[in-house]
Formats: structure tokens, sequence, C-alpha cells
């Protein structure tokens, strides 16, 4: 099963049973739309505010094309995800597999992304190709990434965060990271006098490829269509690429 490097959907799991169906019409009655996000994980959300993060941003615009406004429901584990009741959340990867577990319905995708290679701007390393036993590669803890580099024979390094390698590899520990380009665009954009090289995705290995969607607990037809529809607008009219284009990140149409 595939695993996205950033906690969002690793925490998901367990979440089966946790809240009840949220139709569109209880969401207009009320007047929120819940979003699940974490307080402290840039540059997808931040507590703090300033900048909030792409996926505070994306979740007001949705709330505002279904009319009503966005509800923020702080979580770090799973386990608080039992009494959150939140509607959605972000940056999903959009596979029925990847969802199994959490028995997420799932939008239609928004972008498409992966596992890419950041290594310094001085590096020779051109491609996943070039990797041997003679490069480090930093990699997220039980992360695919972490399984298929290790299959070929490479060395790693294991980290907690993907922010973690990145760091590590900006301090010359490690020779190249392998994390999500959205991840590293936005420390090359808190980071200009470290930027990392980001090497493009390897599309020849499915696991660490993937289409990314809204994923909705437990949501009737009418939601599920109206988020879809939503997206779509925020798409067509570039406010999608313009919430994601402010963290440093160009997104890649979905396949």
């Amino acid at each position: 099963m595939k695993t996205c490097l950033h906690f969002v959907v690793g925490a998901l799991v367990g979440l089966i049973g946790v809240a009840q169906a949220r139709s569109l019409g209880a969401i207009h009655d009320s007047g929120v739309l819940g979003l699940c996000v974490h307080p402290n994980s840039l540059p997808f959300a931040n507590k703090a505010g300033d900048p909030p993060g792409f996926q505070i941003e994306l979740g007001g615009a949705l709330a505002r094309e279904l009319g009503v406004s966005l509800r923020l429901d702080w979580i770090i584990t799973q386990y608080q995800m039992r009494s959150a009741g939140c509607d959605i959340l972000l940056d999903v990867i959009a596979d029925r597999e990847a969802q199994g577990e959490t028995r997420l319905r799932i939008s239609k995708p928004y972008y498409r992304t992966g596992v890419a290679l950041a290594v310094p701007s001085s590096s020779t390393l051109a491609s996943f190709q070039g990797l041997n036993e003679h490069t480090k590669v930093g990699v997220q803890v039980g992360s695919v990434a972490a399984m298929i580099i290790g299959q070929r024979h490479v060395p790693t390094s294991t980290f907690g965060f993907e922010s973690d390698s990145l760091d590590a590899l900006s301090n010359h520990e490690i020779d190249a990271a392998a994390v999500t380009p959205t991840v590293a665009s936005y420390f090359n954009l808190t980071h200009p006098d470290k930027a990392l090289r980001i090497l493009d995705r390897d599309e020849s290995v499915a696991d660490l490829n993937w289409n990314v969607a809204v994923g909705m607990v437990r949501p009737d037809d009418a939601l599920r269509e109206a988020i879809d529809g939503a997206l779509e607008r925020l798409r067509n009219d570039g406010t999608i690429d313009r919430i994601y284009g402010r963290y440093g990140v160009v997104l890649q149409a979905p396949r």
C-alpha cells in the first residue's frame, strides 16, 4: 500500500467509524465545512497563521464555493480524529488501495506528485538510476521510498520528517533526499541561500507517484459532487495553482 510522506495520510489510518456521515445539506444547515489539519506542518498548515499553509487556503476556497465558512479541526495524531468530526482532508493520495483502511471517499484529483530526489546544486546526480552504493539518501522512516531505495542496496539515513532530511542535505550530511517536490520546493522558497536542485520524478516506479485529491469522511453523493465541481472551478480559474504557488510549489496536472 502506498504511504504519503506527509503526516496526514499516515494519520488517517484508524478513521473507520469515527465520524457520522455529513451530507451537503447538513453542511449548508450548519454553515461550516470542517477541515482536519495539523497545527505545525508548513507548507501544509500552520495554526500560527503566518503563513496559514496551502491546505487552509484551499480549504477556505472550497468552503466559499460551497457557500459556507471553514472550520479548522486541529489534529496531531490519528486518535484525535475520533472527536474532530471534520468533513474533509486535503492532499490525500487518490488511490483506493492507499485509502482502503481509511474508507475515505476521494474527489477527482487536482494535482500529481510523488517522491523526487533533492540534491545539492553541485551534485552530478540526474535521476534515481544514478543512485549507487556510494550515495547516501535521506528517507522518511517507514516510507515506500525507504523500502524501494533500500532494495536497490543504496545506503540510506532515516528521518522522522522530510524537512529534517532536507536540513541534513543542506548541511552535506547526505548526498540526496527522497522527498515530495512540494516540501522540497517550500524549502527552497524559505532557504534561498541553500536552494537545492529537485530532480524529475521517476514515473516508471508506480509506487513513487500518485495523484492527489480531497478525502471526504463519509459524504453523501451530493457533497462529493459539490466538492468535485468546486475543485474543477478552482483549477480552471487558476486559484489552486496560485495558492500552491505562494508556497513555491508548481503543480503538475493529474494523470
